[in-house]
Parts: C-alpha cells; sequence; structure tokens
C-alpha cells in the first residue's frame, strides 16, 4: 500500500471537515468496487479526479465478502484494500460505509443471506445471533480498513455506522453497539449516520454523538435547514446527492436532466456544504447480485445500475459529467487534462452453435433432494439463482395448484409440458394443472429485498403447496450450479429452428477485431434469462425492459474465441447480437 511519508489528521470541527486541522470540503462521488471489473477500477478513480473530486466513496457489500460463514473473500473483484490504494494512489480521500447493512439496491441490501437461516435472528437491531455474526464480520474487515485510515497514511477520512437507519427503525443499543464495535476493532477516523431528511428519520437514525448527514437531490436550502436543526454544529453535508436514480424490471428508465441536477449542486455548494454524488459511476449488478423493493408489490432492480450517472455504466462520460465539471470548477480547481473519447464497441452478429435443453442437462447442473415437505432456498442453503421443484401429482388427476407464496417466480410444467407461470409481482399463487403424473417447478430468486420490512425472508416456494386442498408432500429438489452451464453445453447440437422453446442452455463463441473491447449483448429479440461471456456472469434481461442490452466488461473480452452462454427460459433465438452501446429505454410493463 501507498502511504503519505507522515500520518495525517481529519477531524470534524465546530464548522468544518478539518484535514491536517485546516478547513476541507469534502467532494465525493460514490464508486462500488463490488460492481465494476477490478481492472477497470483505475480508470473509474482517474475520472473522479478529473470530474473535480477529492474524494471516493464506497459502501462495502458483506455478503459479497461472506457468501458462507466460514468464508471471506478479499481477492479479484473483492480486494477492497487494492481498491482503496487506488484511491490513495489517485491522491483522493475515502469515505467507506461497511454497514453492516447498505441497502445500495444490491441484494439482500448487503446482509449475507445464510444469517436468517435461523428464523430466531434479528434483522438490524440489539439481537445477539445478528450482533455476533456483525461482530465477526467487522472483525474480517478491520484488517483492510485499520491500516488505511489518515492517520495511518491512508486515505480513509470517515466511516459510516449503518445506512439511513431512521427509515427502518430506532433501537439506540443497536446503533451504540456498532460504534463500540467500531471503535474496538481500531477505526479512529470520525464516524457518520445518513438520513433521509425529515425529523423523524433523522432523530431515529442517529446517535448524539455521531455525526449526521443527509441524503437528498432536490431542494438543498431546504434539505440543509432540516438537517441544521439536528445536527446545530460541524459541517453539513449531503452524503447522497441522488443525481439519478434505479430501475425495475417493467418500468421506464429514470433520467434527471443534467443542467437541473448541476442547478442543484451548485446551490448546495454555494450554501457550503460537502457532498457525494451518489453515484459518480454506478456500474453493474453482475450475475444474481440485484436486490430488489418491496412496498406491497415486489419490484426487482434490473441488472444495470447505470443510475444516470456522470459516467455511464461502461464508465464514459455523460453530459451530466461535463455540466457537473463546470459546476465544481466554481468551487474547486478541476485539473486540466484531456479524457480521450471512448472507442465505439463492436457490433457483430454471431449464430447459435449450441443449444441443449435445460431438462436434458439437470444431471450436470446440480444433485437432487428429497424430504417430505416443501423447502425454501434457505433451507437448501441456496442462496441466489434458480432451483428446480419436483413432485408427484395424487391420482394423475390434474387440479388447481395452490401454493403459499412463490419467490419470486415459477416456471410450471406437468410431464415435462409447460402450463404457466407463477410470478409473485402479480400475487399469482395458483394455476390449473392438466392431468400427467410429475409436477416440476423452475424457481427463480429474482433478488432479495434490499429495503424495507422484508429484509431478511427467505427465497423459493414457501409452502404448502396443494392440489385441490391435497398435499403435496414429497418433493425432489435440485439447487442448480449454473457456473457448470458452458461445460453442461459442450457438445450440444446446434439450433433446430429459428426459435428453440425454453428452458434452454444456448452457447456460442465468436471473435472481435481487437481486444479487451467492452461490448453490449443485445437482448431485445429474446424472452427472459441470464448470460455469461467467458465465464462472467454479465446478469439477468428481460423481454420487459427497459434493459435491452448487457454489459460486458472490456477485461473480460479475448481476440478469439470467446464463449457467450445463456439460460433462455422461454424461446431462444437462431442467433445473438452485439451492438453499439448501453440500451435503457421506456418499456411498458
Amino acid at each position: 500500500m501507498r502511504r503519505t511519508a507522515m500520518a495525517r489528521t481529519f477531524e470534524i470541527g465546530e464548522q468544518d471537515f478539518l484535514l491536517d486541522g485546516k478547513p476541507f470540503r469534502i467532494l465525493s462521488g460514490a464508486l462500488h468496487y463490488f460492481r465494476v471489473h477490478p481492472d477497470q477500477w483505475e480508470d473509474r478513480i482517474r475520472k473522479a479526479r478529473l470530474l473535480g473530486l477529492n474524494t471516493v466513496e464506497t459502501y462495502v457489500a458483506w455478503n459479497a465478502h461472506a457468501p458462507d460463514p466460514d468464508v471471506f473473500d478479499l481477492s479479484g473483484g473483492l480486494d477492497l484494500g487494492r481498491f482503496l490504494d487506488l484511491v490513495h494512489a489517485a491522491g483522493l480521500l475515502a469515505i467507506v460505509r461497511p454497514g453492516p447493512f447498505i441497502c445500495a439496491e444490491w441484494d439482500g441490501g448487503g446482509l449475507p443471506a445464510w444469517l436468517f437461516r435461523d428464523p430466531a435472528t434479528g434483522v438490524r437491531g440489539h439481537e445477539e445471533r445478528y450482533l455476533a455474526a456483525v461482530d465477526a464480520y467487522l472483525e474480517r474487515l478491520a484488517p483492510v480498513l485499520v491500516p488505511r485510515q489518515v492517520e495511518a497514511g491512508g486515505p480513509i477520512a470517515l466511516v459510516q455506522v449503518e445506512n439511513e437507519y431512521g427509515a427502518y427503525g430506532a433501537d439506540q443499543d443497536y446503533l451504540r453497539h456498532l460504534v463500540e464495535l467500531y471503535q474496538r476493532v481500531g477505526l479512529t477516523v470520525p464516524y457518520t449516520t445518513v438520513d433521509q431528511p425529515t425529523d423523524e428519520m433523522l432523530a431515529a437514525g442517529s446517535l448524539p454523538e455521531l455525526h449526521k448527514t443527509a441524503s437528498f437531490g432536490s431542494r438543498p436550502a431546504e434539505r440543509l435547514a432540516t438537517l441544521r436543526r439536528h445536527q446545530p454544529t460541524g459541517p453539513l453535508m449531503c452524503a447522497e446527492f441522488w443525481n439519478g436514480w434505479f430501475d425495475a424490471w417493467g418500468e421506464h428508465h429514470h433520467t434527471t436532466d443534467a443542467q437541473q441536477s448541476a442547478a442543484d449542486l451548485d446551490e448546495l455548494l454555494s450554501l457550503g456544504a460537502s457532498v457525494n454524488l451518489y453515484m459518480l459511476h454506478g456500474g453493474t449488478n453482475f450475475g444474481f447480485t440485484n436486490g430488489a423493493n418491496d412496498k406491497g408489490v415486489y419490484r426487482p432492480t434490473v441488472t444495470s445500475y447505470d443510475y444516470d450517472a456522470p459516467l455511464d455504466e461502461a464508465g464514459h462520460p455523460t453530459a451530466k459529467f461535463w455540466a457537473f465539471r463546470e459546476v465544481l470548477a466554481r468551487h474547486t480547481v478541476v485539473p486540466d487534462e484531456e479524457i480521450a473519447p471512448a472507442a465505439p464497441a463492436p457490433a457483430l452478429r454471431v449464430p447459435v452453435q449450441r443449444v441443449r435443453a435445460l431438462s436434458d442437462a439437470l444431471g450436470e447442473l446440480g444433485t437432487w433432494r428429497r424430504g417430505t415437505r416443501l423447502p425454501s432456498f434457505d433451507d437448501l442453503g441456496h442462496w441466489s439463482g434458480f432451483a428446480v421443484y419436483r413432485t408427484r401429482l395424487p391420482h394423475g388427476a390434474g387440479g388447481v395448484l395452490e401454493l403459499g407464496e412463490v419467490r419470486d417466480r415459477a416456471l410450471v410444467s406437468v410431464d415435462g409440458r409447460p402450463v404457466g407461470v407463477l410470478a409473485r409481482d402479480s400475487h399469482e399463487r395458483r394455476l390449473s394443472l392438466p392431468p400427467g403424473e410429475v409436477l416440476e417447478l423452475l424457481v427463480e430468486d429474482q433478488g432479495r429485498v434490499n429495503y424495507g420490512a422484508r429484509i431478511g425472508e427467505a427465497k423459493g416456494l414457501v409452502g404448502p403447496a396443494r392440489v385441490d386442498g391435497a398435499p403435496l408432500r414429497d418433493w425432489e429438489v435440485m439447487p442448480l450450479e449454473l457456473d457448470r452451464a458452458a461445460e453442461a453445453l459442450s457438445g450440444a447440437p446446434g439450433p433446430r429452428s429459428a426459435l428453440s422453446a425454453g428452458p434452454v442452455l444456448v452457447g456460442t463463441t465468436f471473435d472481435v477485431a481487437s481486444a479487451p473491447a467492452d461490448l453490449f449483448l443485445d437482448t431485445s429479440g429474446w424472452g427472459k434469462g441470464v448470460a455469461w461471456v467467458n465465464g462472467w456472469p454479465l446478469g439477468r434481461y428481460w423481454s420487459r425492459g427497459p434493459q435491452t442490452t448487457l454489459y460486458v466488461p472490456g477485461p473480460v473480452v479475448r481476440e478469439r474465441g470467446n464463449e457467450l452462454v445463456l439460460l433462455e427460459l422461454h424461446a431462444a433465438r437462431d442467433s445473438v447480437s452485439f451492438v453499439e452501446g448501453l440500451r435503457l429505454g421506456h418499456t411498458e410493463a
């Protein structure tokens, strides 16, 4: 790790943040290391500096580092230490938000699903099982953070306690436990909290000894006045300046006017406040990492976390970048360095070379587990993705299938023939079945809830399961290990027609003229599924939109022999296309 020659100090003064005893205004941008390919971190950090920022902020995604209780991964794209070292090498400070809850439209809000396998475990409160796991998490994270604080010559100037807690609870004992934990593991820089600027949330989400900040995207004078009532001394800060928004499947793509956002930023800075742009660069919910909101209706977040940010999903400056840079130049010194224009992404069309029915590949994608009751994904220790549920129908006579709950989408078939879809977002739990012997459901976890009362809930099928009122008791369940999909496709035949009925695995290989090069997989002609390039999990696609391309990071791509694999749930075409850029737009549900 690169260090400065001397330790530095960072404090919260009566009016200002103080760096080495001198007033310092934080001009920060949010950049989540876990949403960006690690080979692209340095580029995104450099562009933060060229925008005129002096700080980079990131959440820490606990569940990404700890997919199981006995694992804590700090390698590759989870090498938080390397990310912070790159921030430091660029001459920037860092704000770290380790949670444990982060929201962030991220799967489960960053809380590991295994944490709630014991239903007695509390959620975001002073409960012993929950706190024991949180303690273990921070103790494992501390060796990364503690030596990278400013007083040790590193970049970390602030750490945040929890995240918008006032929107969830008011457990002061829980917050105090976190403060004492942060202190015990050696975090000595100032602590902050963030809440939306309402009297109720600011009062509930912090402690008297913690410095309060606010999250908002407009009307800065009004919002800062509310914050000042609750934080009578010290610097005012908008720790999440919402310059865009996230998207859910089936809804429109959210944008904010660049000039209006820039005017709001200018007003905020003219009032003397510090700021953290949320987001500077959103990145991508690769694989199965997207979260979901549930305020009565379940709404899973799309794969792209473009966020209409100053840097788009591929890291290219947008009109908002240049508008913000002009504003920042009125309040600070902006580096006079050029940003080279991005090369256009290559466009190409490739015939599908291999197609295999998912049902034929199951033996290579997992192992059947048998039981007399209906298990959830969590009962099986299967924390994301897909699983197949299978049972025999009583008397083979068909009838009405009724489930307690579907989390979150199930393709239903009888004797291998598609029957219909049961979907959580439309509250569908019943379906008429034709006569047959074997009932099968391919169930997708579309993202764990990251905001609201349903954080920590189990996934999969939730009982009871009945046909015409008679319980279904004997089940076989196979959690799918889709990282084996490419292997399962080897030797599979080509497509039999222009459309291959799903669920199917689809594969092809392709070359590009020069690599590495960003690509954008066109999914507009496909139904619903997930995709990989050279083993890198691009994420989910869905004809609902608004997203109709998947971003392929340039470092994943090689000149020859690239391998594309898709799991298509409905109907696969006979060719795939890569287009020139990201496509996000309005799509009717």
